[in-house]
């Protein structure tokens, strides 16, 4: 699939979660899961990186959404006091809330979901899966704050790829600590050479590979190798 078909099949939408929040849903011909993505504080759908990892998942013959986890209105709260960013609780309902609102859409309604985080994102996708097991099939963080998830680690037995870079000492700390608590299938990729934003060249596109090769084991895709066990 080439970039100009892959970017052809996103429309914008709007997700209910139960709040309105604006979105974008891609669909590649006879997808065979539904990755969803929560992007970390001060970020938004519009994120370039998980844009491009939609992209590199989305040839995998996997559908993506990536959508504001809050509205208009409580992210200019959030930018005034920083209140809503690391609240793990109302994120997750989020994530779960955008769940619940795909199997309700025509077309992706019977796909199995895994979950993408980024930073706190990261923490979010851990919390919602630690909570449904059944809804979500895997997750993959990225620079994430498993950490944030806090006592519901132990609970997370959803098979689950943690991405750090090898210069994101303090966050490679916590995803190290984060690794030795999950209970389901696990492992932790570091990048080499790459800060928390994976900005060096590179970088993002090998997190792209991980991502996708991850999603591929556990939703079903197609034309991706899966990764070694653990």
């Amino acid at each position: 699939m080439g970039r100009k078909e892959a970017a052809r099949e996103e429309r914008g939408v709007v997700v209910l979660a139960p709040q309105a929040l604006p979105g974008f849903l891609a669909v590649p011909r006879q997808a065979r899961g539904l990755v969803i993505f929560a992007h970390g504080s001060g970020s938004s759908r519009l994120s370039p990186r998980n844009r491009l990892v939609a992209r590199a998942i989305r040839e995998a013959g996997l559908a993506t959404l990536l959508f504001d986890l809050l509205t208009a209105e409580e992210e200019w709260y959030d930018q005034q006091t920083s209140m809503l960013r690391f609240d793990m609780r109302l994120l997750a309902d989020r994530l779960l809330g955008a769940a619940a609102w795909a199997k309700g859409q025509p077309g992706i309604a019977d796909l199995p979901i895994g979950f993408f985080g980024a930073s706190s994102g990261g923490g979010a996708a851990l919390v919602a899966a630690a909570e449904r097991p059944e809804a979500v099939r895997a997750v993959v963080s990225r620079g994430g704050r498993p950490d944030l998830a806090g006592d519901a680690l132990r609970q997370v037995r959803t098979p689950t790829l943690l991405i750090v870079g090898e210069r994101d000492t303090a966050v490679l700390r916590y995803n190290q600590e984060a690794l030795a608590l999950l209970t389901g299938p696990k492992r932790l990729e570091v990048v080499g050479g790459a800060s928390h934003l994976f900005e060096e060249p590179g970088a993002i596109e090998g997190v792209a590979k991980l991502a996708r090769d991850w999603f591929a084991r556990y939703l079903g895709a197609r034309r991706a190798t899966p990764p070694p066990p653990s």
